[in-house]
């Protein structure tokens, strides 16, 4: 049966929310996120505002310099989420194989749905009127518009969905699909992050083709990721769309106004983040085998240290002493930070009051 995998990604999805629901701010460059005159980061930015390079993650005060005339509004997360929800009831209406990869986007698998077709690429033809009515009825029933990639896997298809933003719908064939990649940047593989990026780059590998045809030994570069990137440059990516509901993890974070490294202060934020993640285990019945602790320094680079139990933690005590552990083992607070979070993974259901640290 052809493979016919779609990625939906909402258009900026926070701020056109903002746009739709307030008239005043359509047109102009508006930005999610902290005032400029306060500490925090750009959650999202309309594509008016993205016209002055005003970007999501980016520092408020640095967005705001670029965009004087920029409109900041706070997040309203919960109004976000129920969109989301809203939307992905649209998607499962199409098929019940999709994938929520985060708020704003998703995998769909419509292979079913074009299994008569005779190729990978009749198939994938025959699926670009479902994407068009995928975004015509998330236009007409939400007031937002959408991006879709249609391809044969997830990697082509989340290329392919960012390729005409905004409001854009483009299929990548599986004929053709490595001459399509060759003049993109190596970094529209996802993975290669900026250090990544920089490393190939010293080699001469600047685009995927230079990936395809370079004979380099990769490994000493990126390690084991050395395989997985040649597989994407020629576009092969063999990953299923996980309709699992299951929750992977659960994270708090806390941005100071001002930089700290003050012990009693850092304490007292580690223990309400501690107390926000033991509550929502709580309240989905789960535990944690792997406790993590992200820590952002005044420059903004980031350092994150974990480790596992053998027994799963519930408890906020449980979930704070390690925090505590792990920022003393590995010398953490070593400047004051900016930032400062707590994350648990390897969800399992509560088990047991004692924990073991494994060796």
């Amino acid at each position: 049966m052809p493979r016919v995998i779609l990625h939906v990604d909402m258009d900026a999805f926070f701020a056109s929310i903002e746009q739709r629901d307030h008239p005043e701010y359509r047109g102009r460059p508006l930005i999610v996120g902290a005032p400029p005159d306060q500490r925090g980061v750009v959650c999202a930015a309309s594509y008016e505002a993205r016209k002055f390079k005003v970007r999501s993650a980016m520092p408020s005060r640095t967005a705001g310099k670029l965009c004087p005339q920029g409109i900041f509004v706070r997040p309203r997360m919960e109004v976000y989420r129920t969109e989301s929800a809203l939307i992905m009831d649209i998607l499962r209406s199409f098929t019940s194989l999709v994938e929520k990869f985060s708020v704003d986007e998703a995998y769909l698998d419509v292979s079913e749905h074009f299994a008569g077709e005779n190729d990978v690429d009749e198939a994938l033809r025959a699926a670009q009127p479902m994407a068009a009515e995928i975004k015509r009825r998330i236009a007409e029933e939400r007031r937002l518009t959408a991006s879709i990639g249609v391809s044969s896997n997830k990697f082509l298809a989340k290329l392919g969905s960012d390729f005409q933003k905004p409001n854009g719908l483009t299929l990548i064939p599986e004929t053709g699909k490595q001459a399509f990649l060759r003049p993109l940047a190596v970094r529209s593989i996802h993975g290669v992050g900026p250090v990544t990026a920089q490393s190939l780059e010293a080699l001469g590998i600047q685009t995927i083709g230079d990936l395809q045809d370079t004979a380099l030994d990769l490994e000493s570069v990126v390690g084991s990721f050395a395989i997985r990137l040649k597989e994407r440059a020629f576009g092969n990516d063999d990953r299923e769309v996980d309709v699992s509901d299951e929750r992977k993890s659960i994270s708090a974070e806390n941005t100071f106004l001002e930089d700290t490294d003050d012990r009693p202060t850092l304490r007292a934020v580690l223990k309400e983040l501690a107390a926000d993640v033991a509550q929502t285990l709580d309240r989905n019945s789960l535990g944690a085998l792997t406790v993590q602790v992200k820590v952002r320094y005044t420059d903004f680079s980031t350092l994150t240290r974990q480790l596992r139990t053998q027994h799963p933690m519930t408890s906020s005590d449980e979930i704070y002493r390690m925090a505590c552990h792990l920022l003393a083992r590995h010398q953490l607070v070593k400047q004051p930070l900016r930032l400062i979070g707590i994350g648990v993974s390897t969800l399992v259901p509560p088990a047991g009051d004692q924990m073991f640290l494994r060796i």
